[in-house]
């Protein structure tokens, strides 16, 4: 058992879960909590960690510990066995559960995320900052049923803690990419017949229920407090903006992306339902 917070090992997963830098280093990002454990892909597990009072919930049968404990008897995952004090500093939660695990990285590229699909619904981010906002962008996307998040390189880490936290096991399920050339990415799934709506307040933009979103389609949403480049609303060709009532200028960008790819599963699931 790791006593020591000293520990190199212990050090090395705090550095990871606390930088950025250091997860694309490695290449490997750290998950917390039962919940997480039990639903991230067993193949991408390369360590688990769990605290001396976890081992002990662990011998309750039928609880969550007992079944972690099963989940961890992988040939390719090293476990190792902390105290409660070292696991503490390891955690990034007030109430630690007791169990983190190390994890590869995954990242689907565009290309694969459009692989057999008819029409396929993206949400693509520009230059979102907080984490919590992404975390639940995600997971309303694997709700509207989207196919796949493309991020601008300036975005928040995804991997960030508290973004795997507000997923809440979305990032295992929901394909994403990075991409250094936002325009460029987007140019190319125009090519592929991909329609890109951008939520703006411009002119030119129409209501976004106005839309059909019932083929090949992705929002562009932009940067919590500045929107949208106007370099990135040129190159989606559309936009669209949601009619608000009062003196609200504007909404959190995670309720706006929900708004989007709802009203577009609403069109899409209407369509199945009348056939």
């Amino acid at each position: 058992m790791i006593t020591s917070a000293t520990n190199g090992r212990i050090k090395w997963v705090v550095s990871l879960m606390e930088k950025a830098r250091m997860r694309r280093k490695e290449h490997k990002y750290v998950i917390e909590g039962v919940r997480m454990f039990l639903e991230a892909p067993a193949d991408a597990i390369t360590e688990v960690y769990v605290s001396e009072t976890f081992l002990k919930r662990a011998g309750v049968k039928g609880s969550q510990e007992e079944a972690c404990m099963q989940r961890i008897k992988m040939p390719h995952a090293e476990v190792l066995d902390v105290s409660d004090e070292v696991f503490r500093k390891l955690s990034d939660t007030v109430n630690p559960q007791g169990i983190l695990a190390v994890m590869r990285m995954t990242e689907t590229v565009p290309e694969q995320m459009l692989a057999g699909k008819r029409a396929p619904l993206f949400m693509i981010l520009e230059n979102l900052q907080d984490p919590g906002n992404l975390g639940t962008v995600l997971r309303t996307a694997e709700g509207a049923g989207c196919d796949g998040i493309i991020l601008s390189r300036d975005c928040v880490d995804l991997y960030n803690p508290k973004v795997i936290r507000s997923t809440m096991g979305a990032i295992f399920r929901v394909p994403f990419f990075y991409t250094d050339n936002l325009t460029e990415t987007m140019e190319k799934l125009k090519e592929k017949g991909v329609c890109i709506y951008a939520a703006a307040l411009e002119e030119r933009a129409a209501a976004y229920d106005t839309y059909s979103y019932k083929e090949a389609t992705a929002f562009l949403v932009g940067n919590e407090g500045n929107g949208l480049t106007q370099e990135a609303i040129d190159a989606a060709g559309k936009t669209c903006y949601i009619p608000m009532e009062g003196k609200v200028e504007s909404l959190n960008a995670s309720v706006a992306a929900a708004i989007l790819m709802y009203e577009a599963y609403r069109q899409r699931r209407s369509e199945i339902t009348t056939i």
